[in-house]
């Protein structure tokens, strides 16, 4: 009974900020983060990225555990009706709803999945409603070594390794040595070279939002940080910081 209680009311808790829409019933699910529904909707489970399947597409090759993710959200909502809650951006540019999901009973569907270890929070600046709920969720089952943090390939990477992993979502960790302000631009530095270390960039726009969440960058030197982002390679392996959600302080 305590379980549930506590459930239900983290499901009201989510729910309350965000905006009920329609209530459909799943009839398909595509991967580990992507459902059809019956009124041929395509959503993409907002704010988390499941491990990939091929899917048809040339040169793509599963990441572990993608099929166990596809599995794992199949038996939470196959067949079964869901409410669309949207909390930011309400389609992609593929025409997908990004929406949370919730059962009947209440159950969060995003959070379940993270709890599980079957899929890593992926946010964006238009998309950021209840990140810290989710965040919450993924530290639960890193903490325990569950589903994907159970596997080295979805380790976070020194940032001393970040120009391996190029081209692909990543988490990397490492202490901030320098902070560089250039035009409203902050640079967040990790080695003595900056044309060739790892590098944070915070634009002025998303320098804002970090400031009025009360995380100046500057704030960020000296510290142990853990950043989630598509590392890019430009002057050295690099993540753009768009929102302050992305970044965690470790120490």
């Amino acid at each position: 009974m305590l379980a549930l209680f506590f459930m239900t009311s983290l499901a009201q808790a989510q729910q309350a900020e965000l905006k009920k829409s329609i209530t459909q019933q799943v009839v398909r699910v595509i991967d580990g983060d992507t459902v059809i529904l019956k009124d041929k909707t395509r959503v993409r489970l907002v704010g988390i990225q499941a491990p990939k399947l091929p899917l048809g597409r040339k040169g793509h090759t599963e990441w572990p555990l993608g099929t166990a993710s596809k599995e794992f959200l199949s038996r939470l909502v196959l067949n079964k009706e869901v409410t669309l809650y949207y909390g930011g951006q309400r389609r992609d540019r593929y025409g997908r709803a990004l929406a949370h999901l919730f059962l009947k009973d209440g159950l969060w569907i995003q959070g379940e999945i993270l709890k599980a270890g079957m899929a890593r929070v992926y946010s964006f600046p238009d998309n950021r409603a209840i990140v810290p709920a989710m965040l919450a969720q993924e530290r639960l089952a890193r903490q325990n070594r569950r589903g994907i943090w159970a596997l080295s390939y979805y380790d976070p990477k020194d940032h001393r390794q970040a120009a391996k992993y190029t081209n692909s979502f990543q988490l990397v960790k490492g202490v901030v040595r320098d902070v560089a302000k250039v035009r409203n631009t902050y640079y967040l530095n990790f080695g003595r070279d900056w044309k060739k270390d790892f590098t944070i960039v915070i634009k002025s726009r998303a320098a804002r939002k970090f400031i009025k969440a009360g995380q100046n960058p500057e704030s960020y030197l000296g510290k142990k940080i853990e950043i989630r982002g598509w590392l890019k390679f430009y002057n050295g392996p690099m993540i753009e910081a768009t929102h302050p959600e992305q970044i965690t302080i470790i120490q």
